[in-house]
């Protein structure tokens, strides 16, 4: 048997090659298995970037997701890891601590930031891991999920709440922002950055962990959204952010016996305001960024404390 990716001869049955670590087809034709993403390209006509914008895929993509000379695949359902075999062409850069696995031959490295003195006095890292073909590499964040694949077309931008992407393609710029406003800051529990990614040059590929199930709203011009400040995932730049209450959310305003209801049926008493147009991706299992080492990162926290948490973070305890 001839390795399809590297031209290696293997023994017949192998399923992986000891060359390139590429996973060999057994007993089927080398055609069968090509993915080809439903809506890739959905009309949405409010977007900024007219109508040839890709839907994101969601719940897990089924097959292989192939971008330059590298192929995606997303296994597992529980807890989905994401397996790439790497050409040699285009490097990835991946979040810290989500390698599962590798073959020897995929090259691990560093790549600087841009803005490195910015994202230094924000407190974000300035470096972040790179691997470089031939061969497969695999990822996995530690919590129950789904996988988003998002693809950029060049000069697309998407934001994406902190410690939530895994993989970009080289060809993606990683930026950050800091989010607007004082009640955002100190009441949203949304983190003190909000990351950003847009594509240079070629179509690129991001790919996100969500925690739960994963839904994809599009608001149009003017339409709002409230949303749990947990659940939100990712969101188109032109999507306006700003900060509500229960109370000021309800239809009449709702009064503090509105609060109280909301309260009571389980809602946070901040919510996010999303405002179109654009996409918002939403996330059934709430996270929120870690306030102290070994703290729950996922599954519903109350905000309560988002004020004094925020401002403990920032002078220290």
């Amino acid at each position: 048997m001839i390795c399809p990716n590297c031209k290696s001869q293997v023994a017949d049955g192998t399923k992986f090659c000891g060359t390139c670590g590429a996973t060999l087809p057994v007993n089927q034709p080398q055609s069968a298995g090509t993915y080809t993403p439903p809506n890739q390209y959905e009309e949405y006509s409010n977007s900024l970037f007219g109508n040839a914008v890709p839907k994101a895929e969601l719940h897990n993509p089924k097959g292989p997701i192939r971008l330059a000379d590298m192929t995606v695949s997303i296994d597992g359902e529980l807890v989905p890891v994401v397996d790439i075999m790497l050409g040699g062409q285009m490097p990835i850069y991946f979040e810290h601590h989500i390698l599962l696995w590798k073959h020897p031959g995929v090259q691990i490295g560093f790549r600087s930031m841009q803005g490195a003195a910015r994202r230094l006095f924000a407190g974000l890292q300035i470096f972040i891991t790179e691997a470089q073909g031939p061969g497969n590499i695999a990822f996995s964040r530690d919590s129950v999920g789904q996988i988003v694949a998002l693809r950029l077309q060049p000069g697309q931008m998407v934001e994406v709440r902190e410690h939530q992407f895994l993989v970009a393609t080289g060809n993606i710029d990683y930026n950050f922002t800091f989010v607007q406003g004082a009640a955002n800051i100190l009441f949203s529990r949304t983190g003190l950055f909000i990351d950003q990614f847009t594509a240079r040059g070629s179509e690129g590929l991001l790919l996100l962990h969500g925690y739960g199930n994963v839904f994809e709203k599009q608001l149009a011009r003017g339409e709002t959204l409230d949303i749990e400040p947990g659940a939100w995932l990712w969101k188109d730049p032109s999507v306006q952010m700003t900060v509500t209450t229960v109370a000021g959310s309800q239809r009449g305003g709702g009064g503090i016996l509105g609060a109280i209801g909301g309260f009571f049926a389980g809602a946070s008493i901040i919510l996010n305001r999303f405002t179109g147009p654009g996409r918002v991706g939403i996330q059934s299992m709430t996270y929120h960024p870690p306030q102290v080492e070994g703290a729950q990162q996922a599954g519903g926290q109350s905000n309560l404390g988002g004020p004094l948490d925020t401002l403990n973070n920032l002078f220290g305890n």
